[in-house]
């Protein structure tokens, strides 16, 4: 069978793609590339990827595309289920042959209750890595021999052995070949890297246990599985030599830091390339690896405070002290490299005090961009349990009918209007400080295209927010 590999269409510059860990629309355009998706492309003839939200592509046109293949396998979250199941039964509507697959941490979790919403638009569910499901699928296997697979056959659900992750990475095609040639390059952005921008993983899992984290703990698991340095190289010196308009290289890995070893034998590796490059950092990651990365082209880090409050890093596992992430934030300063930290408004724990200390920590870190998210509790997570068990889930929509964030967390002692309202309240006291104003002002005199950036940036944020304010009714 020859297969779609489609995103599909949601909301506007909603950034919930295969490989995102944001399922929302965002405040300033930002997208992911769908990496997972692109894998199985890549191993499979006849393969195409549609990334519908980036491409700008509506409903009609995924529908005109998907009829000249003979399976479709979209990734779907907690938040889009519905509406991707709703485009399932519209893509049979136009090709009634056609096998229909979810796929996701979503589906992973619950297959039976995914299946039966499907109402028959849905004939597979692929349950964690879906890599060589899908190719055994297409390939022509009989449903019940492939691994990893939930299917109704006779009105009963059949699930078949679970697939183990995959362990060796290596053979594993290259996805940066199934990004030029399927999808727009240019028009991959996230705000604080430099665009365009390309990006791959060098690792799968994490094995940090935090309560809230989606992937690690419904898919890609806690066991943190890694390429091998030479394979990366080769990866990124082919990304080198045959997308040129790469800026910037980003290791979209859970945790790139996670392994030091292997994160320095990369370092070592792509050092003569004299790429600039992106990671995602754990807070506790040593001077000395920093140093390494740093001297090899590293220069930007997300990294994940979550919160101020030393209580509420020990209520969600994080396995970070603040007085840790403060001497990381030195270190990185020391270096050179730039910090776009990554904060979650409403976590355990979460009071109005911890709110202010959260707000004003991240002043005083004095980070060179922020996000400020609500926290989600997606099920398959301890979060989700835990909220379960204390009655803390006041909605099951985790998103308004614009596709922005909705705070679904309603606590005895802290409303859910309050965690909503805190998010703006972080960005406007974080952003329009004085101190950051001026050095917004400095980058825009001495760099043109560093003005236009932010001026974009700017008018998106202020219609977000305003989208946003229009949302806060539901609260009320």
């Amino acid at each position: 069978m020859k297969p779609l590999f489609l995103n599909p269409p949601t909301f506007e510059d909603f950034d919930g793609g295969a490989g995102a860990r944001y399922q929302a629309s965002r405040e300033v355009t930002s997208f992911w590339y769908p990496t997972w998706l692109c894998y199985p492309a890549a191993m499979i003839e006849g393969s195409r990827v549609v990334d519908a939200t980036v491409q700008k592509l509506d409903l009609e046109q995924c529908l005109e595309i998907a009829k000249a293949f003979d399976m479709v396998v979209m990734y779907t979250s907690t938040p889009t289920l519905m509406i991707d199941i709703e485009t399932a039964r519209r893509i049979k509507e136009v090709k009634p042959g056609i096998v229909t697959v979810l796929t996701g941490p979503h589906v992973t979790i619950l297959p039976e209750e995914s299946l039966r919403a499907g109402n028959g638009a849905i004939d597979i569910v692929c349950r964690g890595e879906f890599d060589y499901s899908t190719k055994e699928l297409c390939e022509g296997r009989e449903w019940n021999r492939v691994d990893g697979i939930s299917f109704i056959k006779d009105e009963q659900i059949i699930h078949t052995a679970d697939r183990p992750p995959i362990t060796d990475l290596d053979a594993l095609p290259f996805v940066s070949p199934i990004y030029k040639r399927d999808l727009p390059v240019s028009e991959y952005i996230i705000p604080h890297f430099k665009n365009p921008y390309v990006s791959i993983y060098t690792s799968r899992g994490c094995p940090a246990r935090c309560i809230y984290c989606l992937w690690p703990q419904t898919f890609s698991g806690q066991k943190m599985r890694t390429r091998s340095p030479q394979n990366v190289f080769e990866e990124v010196k082919w990304i080198n030599d045959n997308i040129p308009e790469m800026r910037e290289l980003s290791f979209d890995d859970d945790t790139f830091s996670a392994d030091k070893k292997h994160a320095r034998a990369v370092s070592e590796l792509i050092k003569p390339l004299g790429l600039s490059w992106v990671i995602n950092a754990r807070a506790n990651c040593d001077y000395e690896t920093l140093k390494v990365m740093r001297e090899a082209g590293l220069r930007h880090v997300v990294v994940g405070y979550e919160s101020g409050s030393e209580q509420i890093l020990k209520n969600i596992k994080k396995g970070v002290t603040r007085a840790q992430a403060t001497q990381f934030t030195k270190d990185c300063k020391k270096l050179g490299i730039s910090i776009h930290g990554a904060f979650i408004m409403g976590l355990p724990g979460e009071t109005r005090e911890t709110i202010r200390d959260t707000i004003e920590y991240a002043k005083q870190l004095d980070l060179d961009s922020i996000q400020a998210s609500l926290a989600s509790p997606y099920p398959g997570t301890e979060f989700y349990k835990l909220c379960q068990e204390n009655g803390w889930i006041s909605s099951n929509n985790f998103l308004d009918e614009s596709g922005h964030q909705k705070c679904v967390i309603n606590y005895p002692h802290l409303s859910n209007t309050e965690i909503f309202n805190s998010v703006e309240e972080f960005y406007d006291k974080f952003y329009f400080r004085p101190k950051y104003i001026l050095r917004s002002i400095g980058r825009m005199i001495v760099d043109g295209d560093e003005r236009r950036k932010l001026i974009k940036e700017g008018k998106q944020y202020l219609a977000y927010m305003k989208k946003r304010k229009e949302s806060s009714a539901d609260y009320k």
